[in-house]
């Protein structure tokens, strides 16, 4: 009975002591627009681990000083850089196993203002062997998280020892978004937008034992360490498993019932992009490969050399480099489709058959346990909503303003031509400069087009004409239906490299952590970690 009443207190006393901090922190409300991470793999079994981190503090007391968590306490701080170029003091911050590196901030960031920097550590002990896996080495790590904001971009790249394939490379139950290459060594590749506050993004990735690379086996502490960080947890684990005991000794009492088996799903897929979208609303590859374009075009991303026999194509040079820009980041999609542009300015069939279907096996990852049936009629409402915006939005200039933002939602009702010609009927089209996506479909229906935007500068000063709404209706119907079948000069063969969709094979029969023999935790956020790797990032931040 004493240990019940001092279990009670300890949880009331927790809960007050949140409640204060979340009184004092209530005024000020901020987010992280970018947390951009890289991860590099060293040869004695370290990590160099690489921030670029962007808060906006909306309103409220000012910031001085933002905190980022480290996997484990072993750590030193190499330097951090804010986007002026001022070197910024950092701190030690850690306090018992909360492990963090504070940065002071070169000024107090404002009520309305933006700042950006970044910051890299080194951090001991985290490539393990692994066990799921025998033969290899890997970790598992979990992105900074940040307890009452929101992450609204966070991207995470791991570069692994050289000579690794891509074949070879083993993920936990998040499937990468891309892969790509840095100094010859392969680089896995994730993204996720829209983490809520105190939401974690943990990955784990798993490779063929390197010959001179170190890998650790035992993370263990001692018993004693153990029940130090899980006491609590246990203590409530127990709880539960007497509570449940309760409940199952109440219900063999109740009368029999007979079984029914169903299975639970977990809702609508929210969040998936207008080209995710399409492939759940069965949009054949070739509208696929369109839509990429047009995304590319509106991002000012590449433009159309010429349009026929085939298409070509030129990267515009803020996004040479096929990462993207502060503005305007590339999905995974994006970036596998400028891949596939070969120095002559064509389209590779091959590499845009791998677009394709990793764009199809993104898709599908993100759809397990989930409605499919419920996912595709949300977005076909989506789409609809899309067409209101554009149907209500009043005057002309309007509506083509609206279709333009709405363009690629637009591109997923397979009605888009005559729908478009209903909207436009005795209207003209108001096109901008800025339109990218206009100027080429432009380009496809006037063979000797009076108009051509400046494509070097992002404004231009000679105003376009208006389009009738007929033509401008055509010309869309046109540009699509062209560029669908002149992407490749082997059409044929662009469709034929398109591997059927088949079942995923799991990488071993039992689940990643089925074997785990080892466990990190850090304060009170309660990361449980096992192979494919020991070696979690528990990794919590804060501001102040």
């Amino acid at each position: 009975m004493v240990k019940s009443h001092v279990f009670l207190v300890v949880m009331f006393v927790g809960l007050v002591y949140i409640s204060s901090i979340s009184g004092v922190d209530a005024q000020r409300q901020y987010s992280f627009g970018q947390e951009w991470t890289e991860v590099w793999i060293n040869q004695n079994g370290s990590i160099d681990l690489f921030y670029n981190i962007s808060i906006t503090l909306d309103v409220g007391e000012e910031i001085n000083w933002i905190s980022v968590g480290q996997p484990q306490n072993d750590f030193s701080i190499g330097s951090a850089i804010d986007q002026y170029g001022n070197t910024l003091i950092t701190a030690d911050a850690s306090s018992g196993s909360d492990y963090k590196v504070r940065i002071n901030l070169d000024s107090p960031l404002e009520s309305g203002q933006t700042i950006w920097f970044t910051l890299i550590t080194n951090v001991a002990h985290m490539i393990y062997e692994d066990e799921t896996n025998p033969g290899n080495d890997g970790m598992k790590f979990t992105a900074a998280w940040f307890s009452d904001a929101i992450i609204e971009d966070l991207r995470l790249l791991i570069v692994l020892p050289a000579g690794i394939s891509e074949s070879e490379v083993k993920t936990g139950s998040i499937f990468w978004s891309n892969v790509q290459y840095e100094n010859e060594r392969l680089a896995i590749y994730w993204e996720k937008q829209n983490l809520i506050p105190d939401e974690r993004f943990t990955v784990g990735v798993s490779y063929p034992k390197q010959e001179g690379w170190t890998a650790f086996t035992d993370r263990s502490n001692g018993s004693v360490d153990f029940f130090e960080d899980f006491g609590y947890l246990i203590v409530i684990i127990g709880v539960i498993g007497v509570t449940l005991v309760a409940i199952l000794f109440a219900i063999r009492k109740r009368p029999y019932t007979k079984p029914t088996i169903g299975i639970e799903s977990l809702g609508i897929v929210r969040g998936l992009t207008a080209v995710e979208a399409s492939y759940l609303l069965d949009i054949k590859p070739p509208q696929l490969v369109t839509e990429i374009l047009y995304s590319l075009l509106k991002k000012r991303a590449v433009w159309v050399e010429t349009t026929s026999p085939s298409l070509k194509f030129g990267i515009l040079k803020p996004f040479i480099n096929k990462t993207g820009t502060a503005e305007n980041p590339l999905r995974y999609y994006e970036i596998d489709f400028l891949n596939s542009i070969q120095d002559d300015g064509t389209l590779d069939e091959k590499k845009l058959a791998s677009t394709i279907m990793f764009l199809r096996s993104t898709v599908e990852e993100k759809l397990k346990g989930y409605c499919r049936r419920d996912t595709v009629e949300y977005y076909r409402k989506i789409v609809e909503k899309a067409w209101e915006q554009v149907e209500g939005a009043g005057t002309t200039e309007m509506i083509s303003k609206a279709y333009d933002e709405q363009l690629l939602w637009l591109f997923l009702d397979p009605n888009l031509p005559n729908r478009t010609q209903t909207v436009f009927k005795n209207r003209v089209f108001e096109p901008s400069p800025f339109w990218f996506w206009y100027w080429y479909s432009y380009n496809h229906y006037y063979p000797k087009p009076t108009y051509k935007p400046n494509i070097g500068l992002p404004a231009q000063s000679q105003k376009p004409p208006k389009i009738p709404g007929a033509d401008f209706a055509n010309n869309m119907a046109t540009a699509i239906e062209n560029s669908a079948n002149n992407f490749v000069v082997n059409l044929e063969k662009f469709a034929n490299a398109i591997v059927p969709m088949t079942p995923k094979q799991k990488s071993s029969g039992k689940p990643v952590h089925q074997k785990a023999k080892c466990v990190c935790a850090c304060a009170a956020c309660a990361c449980a970690c096992a192979c494919v790797s020991c070696a979690c990032a528990c990794a919590g931040g804060g501001v102040g």
